[in-house]
């Protein structure tokens, strides 16, 4: 497997939603993004606010580009946050250091790319994502 397939992604957000409903979490909006960082699929659930897309593929923007969970970036932000204050500036906005993505790798470990997601504390997020990317027989890291 070299790329990330539409039906992966998919599967990854039927079961995030899945894992969203049965824990009770806020309407989520879910973006799922290739390596090279364009969105290949994205849902937004019913009562969803506005800002979700964007957060959500931001989050998941960053962890593919950094090629690491959003978690671990929003650790390294507050080590040293001008760094990454110029890094979403540079990005445009796209990139957001917050927990709640993580990255997708085939069993060789090659990176696919990501899965964000955006409604819930960013620990619900980052739990759905996580069920979404199992679902799909992907790792993460």
């Amino acid at each position: 497997m070299s790329s990330l397939t539409l039906q992966q992604a998919q599967t990854i957000i039927d079961a995030a939603l899945k894992k969203s409903r049965q824990a009770g979490y806020q309407p989520m909006g879910i973006a799922v993004l290739d390596a090279a960082g364009n969105l290949k699929a994205f849902a937004s659930e019913d009562g969803a606010s506005m800002f979700r897309f964007d957060i959500a593929r931001a989050k998941a923007w960053g962890a593919v580009g950094m090629g690491v969970a959003s978690r671990k970036l929003a650790e390294r932000a507050k080590d040293n946050p001008n760094f990454f204050v110029a890094l979403a500036a540079t990005a445009e906005g796209k990139f957001l250091p917050q927990t709640g993505a993580v990255v997708l790798r085939d069993a060789a470990g090659r990176l696919l790319g990501a899965v964000g997601a955006s409604g819930g504390t960013g620990d619900e997020d980052e739990a759905i994502c996580l069920a979404g990317a199992q679902a799909a027989g992907l790792t993460v890291g």
